[in-house]
């Protein structure tokens, strides 16, 4: 692997104290190169950077309408949540739409990732239920697009949706055809000739080139490139997250704030191990970013603040909100100044 350029770099005493190395692409929808720093044809795995892909057949199938999904709703569907009580209530009410219950979901169970929401259930008595994991609301989207079969192949109960539901992470199941399809379709990457790897969530992760996961982004913004079904699915899924962008992250985080600030003009999703993609549907382009080291919230978050910065006209308000982020202040348990995180004259424009 290529020596990538630092993008990203923790200052203290004036010093460099850490740097992150990483590669970054940005691409319209016809495929064309507008941005590439470092290796952007290496495929890596985006894992949950790319839930949006994997929610256009819960919407193109006809399930989201079906079960009357609501933006919330469809927004939990692309997300990385905290496992706050209002995602938990989300994904419940996703499910009960389709007639099923948590007992369908085989994403795993862990404690709510947002302290205050772990800290109360805890103190209620109470654990942890696969609703709290983060990929809860992706998971019940997946059982409502496995629902809508069951119910097409048959008139079929409870029982019966619940039986086809059965095994949906593994690759071979038609939930995950649908799901892989979609996405080798965004990303025009054959996922047949590809790494595959098992994801957190237990199910199938695809190793793709930063490029193409750009171009990806680029078709959702857009709506170029993408079917016509999956072009409309896009198009809703990117409304719901801009009416509801609490549910995409949570309290304080990074693809929550930056959507609501900025609404339909970005759609940002990261991923495990350092990657974070985003469409501009203004411009038409795509993003993906790749930190070497893996680091999301010291590394990835900053590198992607800067090219909006870069890349989408804002104005001064909007500029220095995204300029808190992408040259952060570190203080320390005082509240003193004791460095910066920030990016490198590599994100940053010339002239």
């Amino acid at each position: 692997m290529q020596a990538h350029p630092v993008l990203v770099q923790a200052l203290r005493g004036g010093s460099v104290e850490s740097a992150h190395r990483g590669a970054v692409a940005v691409v319209d929808a016809d495929g064309a190169l507008q941005l590439q720093i470092g290796d952007i044809d290496r495929p890596v795995f985006p894992r949950s950077a790319i839930k949006v892909l994997q929610a256009l057949p819960l919407v193109a199938s006809g399930a989201a309408e079906r079960w009357g999904l609501v933006d919330a709703e469809l927004a939990l569907a692309c997300a990385s949540h905290g496992g706050e009580p209002r995602h938990v209530a989300a994904a419940a009410a996703m499910l009960a739409k389709a007639g099923v219950d948590a007992s369908v979901l085989e994403c795993g169970v862990h404690w709510p990732s947002h302290d205050a929401s772990a800290r109360a259930l805890a103190a209620a008595g109470s654990a942890p239920s696969a609703l709290h994991n983060n990929c809860s609301g992706k998971h019940a989207g997946f059982a409502c697009l496995g629902c809508l079969m069951a119910h097409s192949t048959a008139s079929a109960g409870a029982a019966d949706a619940r039986a086809f539901l059965r095994g949906y992470v593994r690759p071979e199941h038609a939930v995950m055809r649908e799901v892989g399809a979609a996405i080798q379709a965004a990303t025009g990457h054959d996922l047949a000739r590809t790494p595959v790897g098992t994801d957190g969530c237990s199910i199938p992760t695809y190793a793709i080139p930063l490029r193409r996961l750009a171009l990806a982004f680029a078709r959702v913004g857009s709506g170029v490139g993408l079917a016509a079904d999956h072009g409309r699915a896009a198009r809703r899924l990117r409304a719901a997250v801009a009416a509801a962008p609490y549910m995409v992250a949570g309290t304080g985080r990074f693809d929550t704030r930056v959507m609501e600030r900025l609404g339909e003009r970005l759609f940002c999703k990261v991923g495990a191990e350092g990657v974070h993609c985003a469409a501009l549907p203004e411009l038409g382009l795509g993003i993906a970013v790749k930190i070497d080291d893996g680091n999301n919230a010291r590394a990835c978050e900053v590198a992607l603040a800067a090219l909006v910065e870069m890349l989408l006209p804002l104005d001064d308000a909007d500029a220095a909100f995204m300029r808190g982020f992408s040259d952060l202040k570190l203080s320390n348990w005082n509240g003193l100044e004791v460095g910066r995180l920030q990016a490198t004259p590599a994100l940053r424009p010339q002239g």
